[in-house]
């Protein structure tokens, strides 16, 4: 009887040998919740430093929603926003492959999830934040330099030929006209109208704010953020995943693509011809490196 015993020890220590040349992921009795990360500024900041976009996220997305045993897709935000059409397409494949695969998506802001940031946070069907952490800032925003009066003083004359009454609106060269103005806000009255349907849709009920306070552009930290309804909770990914899935709960990463797999996919990874490429557009890079850097100063980062 010893003898047997002795055997079946042997036998279930052999087993847990190989079961640790497994993945965690597929061990059966574990929970699996894929994790990914979208940070950045949303859209093409400058043709040399593009943003976040669908193309960019899209296969990341894919493979989060199909890790088999996954009981939840979990989204960690980090993103003050920037093009409206990126941030929807963005929101609307979430929420199709969320449908598609009946998997619950948990949104985990990290600094900020604003303005398209937080459209994109809007397909998570509950979202967690820190209390330092920054949401909102439901609306739209564009602006321009006007330097007519500039090309004066250096003898500079502005020669502009169109066809089309409006095609040369708001060119920052010639003196700003009303009408553009009218205009530029009425495309951005529609824009915002698409924006705070969005977020009704899927906040729904849990929006506590009055519109005229949440859609106004302004944002908040994460306490109040909840208070609002535009958080469901303060938490982080570690911690709610353990509590909600067990302590055992796997949280692999699905990070991009890199290496052979990204050539592959038309994504290089930094070699000697663009190191000096990268060298001999110096000015266009200090540009892009300074528009995202406004982009987020404007929240404090």
């Amino acid at each position: 009887m010893a003898e047997k015993s002795g055997e079946a020890w042997q036998w279930r220590s052999g087993i847990e040998k190989w079961t640790n040349w497994i993945p965690a992921r597929l061990r059966r009795g574990r929970a699996v919740v894929p994790v990914v990360r979208l940070s950045g500024v949303i859209g093409a900041v400058t043709p040399l430093r593009p943003g976040m976009s669908l193309a960019g996220v899209a296969r990341m997305l894919e493979r989060a929603f199909s890790v088999k045993n996954a009981k939840a897709v979990a989204l960690v935000i980090n993103s003050p926003g920037g093009s409206p059409v990126q941030s929807r397409q963005i929101y609307l494949r979430i929420r199709q492959l969320a449908e598609e695969k009946k998997l619950p998506v948990l949104v985990f802001v990290e600094d900020v999830a604003a303005s398209g940031g937080y459209m994109i946070a809007c397909a998570g069907d509950e979202i967690f934040c820190d209390p330092s952490s920054i949401l909102g800032s439901i609306g739209v925003v564009g602006g321009s330099f006007g330097f007519q009066e500039l090309i004066k003083k250096v003898g500079v004359e502005r020669r502009l030929y169109t066809a089309g009454a409006h095609k040369a609106m708001l060119d920052p060269f010639l003196p700003e006209n009303p009408d553009d103005v009218t205009r530029l806000k009425a495309l951005q009255r529609e824009i915002h109208d698409i924006f705070i349907a969005l977020v009704k849709q899927s906040r729904g009920a849990r929006l506590k704010g009055a519109d005229d306070m949440l859609f106004t552009g302004e944002y908040w930290a994460g306490q109040t953020s909840v208070s609002l309804g535009l958080a469901d909770a303060i938490g982080d990914l570690r911690s709610t995943l353990r509590a909600r899935y067990g302590e055992k709960v796997q949280t692999p990463l699905i990070a991009p693509a890199s290496g052979m797999l990204s050539g592959l996919l038309g994504r290089r990874s930094p070699g000697a011809m663009e190191a000096w490429e990268n060298t001999s557009n110096l000015p266009e890079q200090a540009i892009s490196a300074f528009e995202t850097r406004a982009i987020w100063a404007k929240f404090g980062f």
